[in-house]
Parts: C-alpha cells; structure tokens; sequence
C-alpha cells in the first residue's frame, strides 16, 4: 500500500519538476491522509477526480494454480480421467478493496480503463471446463490453470472546492491486476507416480 510519506513525496516532487500551482502547506500539525482516505473523497466531495493511466496495460500470466480433484489410478491399466472444474481469478490493487463497486475511484478508474484501452475492466472471471488427464497405473493426474492478467497503474488527480488537509489538489498513485477480459486462459495436464502414502489413502 502506498504510504503517507510517498504521497507527500510525490507531491512535493510534482509541485518541483511539473511546475503546478498548489496551496500553502498544511500545518506541521495536521496529519496527512492516508490513500484511502483520499481515494474516499472521489466524486464524494470533491471537484473532479480522474485516473490518469500511465501508459498500456502490461499483460503477464497469474500463478499456476491446481484446479478440480486429483486422479488416482489404482488399476493396472492406462486410465483416461475427466477432471471437472471451475476457477475464479480476481483481482488486486494497492489499496486492497474491490473494484466491482459503482461508485467513487472505483467507478472513475473503470470508465477510464474503457476509455483509454477500449474494453471493460473484470474485477473476477469465473471459468468452467471438464479437462481429460491420461494417468499410467500408480499415478496421480491434475490440471492446473494460469490466467491472462492485466496491470494498470497510473495516478488519481483530485481537486477540491475547499483545502483538504491543506491542500486543493492531491495525487494518488495507484495500480491494479486483474484478469484480462476476453482471454483464454492456459490448462496443463500432470501426472507423477503416487507416494506411498498416497497409496495407502486412495488405493486400500
């Protein structure tokens, strides 16, 4: 999460190499807002607020994660298991709260996602599929699933009627991954022989 420090840095940086105008400084006294709060103050209290993105979205594979059951083949024969599953990939972002609201930052960061790149943003994507897994005797198959995400960072610009902590306008870093909409995801099919364990649990 984006510290308080960061923020005041950020500005005193900007206020030094963009050459933009901003009220005096707050009083030594007054403690800085944290970026939830300012982020809170989106279209809630302020003039305007806009997510300005820094560039393209990058695009990245997520974790390969283990989806559906494991197959155990207990037989003696080559088996051909069908593993039945579905997967959710959601997102995340450095203030840590859902996208999927309709109101605030949330909704100003996803209208200018649709504007900037030309598609939706997806704060979860929910697959579903059977995958078939070829397991030799004394094996174990599994699936595992990867997903096509998308980060997006870029900076929040609020201003406001009246000072807010000292001043009018503020800027939010911010970035967020989630799965990139309309991409199909990769599936791999393993298999590894059974632990004796195993074995014992699954086999009898």
């Amino acid at each position: 999460m984006i510290t308080r420090t960061r923020i005041a840095v950020l500005l005193a940086t900007m206020a030094t190499a963009g050459g933009m105008a901003f009220a005096p400084a707050a009083q030594a006294d007054e403690p800085a807002p944290t970026t939830r709060e300012l982020l809170d103050k989106c279209d809630n209290g302020t003039d305007s607020c806009v997510f300005h993105p820094d560039g393209p979205a990058t695009d990245s594979m997520g974790e390969a994660h283990q989806v559906g059951d494991s197959a155990y083949n207990c037989t003696q024969d080559l088996q051909r298991s069908s593993i039945a599953w579905a997967d959710t990939t959601g997102e995340s972002n450095s203030v840590g709260v859902s996208l999927s609201a309709e109101y605030g930052f949330a909704e100003v960061f996803k209208v200018s996602i649709e504007t900037s790149y030309g598609h939706t943003w997806e704060s979860s994507h929910t697959e579903t599929d059977t995958t078939n897994v070829d397991v030799r005797p004394g094996e174990v198959g599994w699936v595992t699933r990867e997903s096509q995400m998308q980060r997006v960072t870029g900076t929040y610009e609020l201003h406001f009627p009246d000072r807010f902590h000292g001043h009018y306008i503020w800027y939010v870093p911010f970035d967020a991954t989630g799965p990139k909409p309309d991409a199909p995801s990769t599936k791999t099919q393993h298999t590894r022989p059974m632990t004796e364990q195993e074995k014992a649990e699954h086999c009898g």
